[in-house]
């Protein structure tokens, strides 16, 4: 039996090496024009080494040119930076333009003595017949509202709590950025995340699946996305630099969605300020997260 399969392999192998001659003739003349003499091995060969020379030349392309810029996954951070930068100093100047439009407008108007008449006589304040009225909480009122803030303070955290070992303990949150936390999640002081001190223009990376709910600027938080996920999860990244999503977008979990700075009147430095939300209530991220 082993000597039977020996001889098919040889058989096999000897039918590769056998030379066959491709001959292209004159079909009028029948003179030879063109020959080619190769075998079966030898055009496996040859087919083999024109296949890894075009993958070796497409991977170099893309890892060497420009071309890369347009596959999904290679974008430069870099370079979205600059473009949120360029349309903020557009906005910039169309705003300067319509100032200065009005601005124009207003003198031509003074020029061809269309002046504002006189503004209309304010109607006469009746409240100063209440102004003897003592409206300052007492003692009792401070005391029973304190009372009641302190309960609704500890009632939310009985329900955080449960919360925190319900559902979403099952879910593996990915870090949206490596840093040192400098404060921590405080319920009491309304500080409802973590600030994460981390490299300036270091990119923001989405913690979970979901659909960016809220993209924008705020004055005192800056550059915000909000992401909602299942299970009625909602994170929350503050203080960005730039902005990469915009609401409506699908956003896989680790995928880029901003970058780390310094925006809005809380910051103080480069961070990222991040919350996790669930049925209305504030987590504290550090029970979910490995910053």
């Amino acid at each position: 039996m082993p000597g039977t399969k020996n001889s098919r392999w040889k058989i096999f192998t000897e039918q590769l090496r056998n030379k066959y001659r491709l001959v292209i003739l004159n079909d009028d003349s029948f003179a030879e024009k063109f020959s080619l003499r190769l075998s079966p091995l030898g055009l496996i060969i040859l087919l083999g080494s024109i296949t890894i020379v075009m993958t070796a030349f497409v991977i170099s392309i893309v890892a060497f040119t420009p071309l890369r810029e347009y596959i999904p996954g290679y974008g430069n951070v870099n370079d979205r930076k600059e473009l949120l930068s360029l349309s903020a100093k557009a906005d910039s100047l169309e705003n300067t333009l319509s100032a200065r439009d009005w601005y124009m407008e207003n003198i031509l108007h003074v020029f061809a003595g269309q002046v504002e008449g006189k503004s209309a006589k304010p109607v006469k304040d009746s409240t100063g017949k209440y102004i003897n009225i003592d409206i300052k909480p007492s003692s009792e009122d401070l005391k029973l509202r304190n009372d009641i803030e302190t309960n609704q303070l500890e009632s939310t955290s009985d329900k955080v709590s449960a919360n925190k070992i319900g559902a979403i303990d099952n879910f593996f949150f990915f870090t949206p950025v490596k840093g040192i936390i400098t404060t921590s999640y405080n319920l009491h002081d309304q500080h409802f995340g973590v600030d994460i001190v981390a490299k300036e223009n270091e990119p923001v990376k989405a913690t979970l699946d979901g659909t960016v709910i809220f993209s924008g600027f705020t004055a005192d938080d800056g550059y915000v996305i909000q992401i909602q996920h299942a299970n009625n999860l909602t994170s929350v990244y503050k203080h960005n630099a730039g902005i990469i999503k915009k609401t409506g977008d699908y956003v896989r979990a680790g995928e880029v969605i901003s970058i780390v700075g310094n925006t809005g009147e809380n910051s103080s430095g480069p961070h990222l300020h991040f919350e996790i939300w669930y049925n209305g209530f504030a987590l504290n991220p550090q029970y979910y997260v490995a910053f």
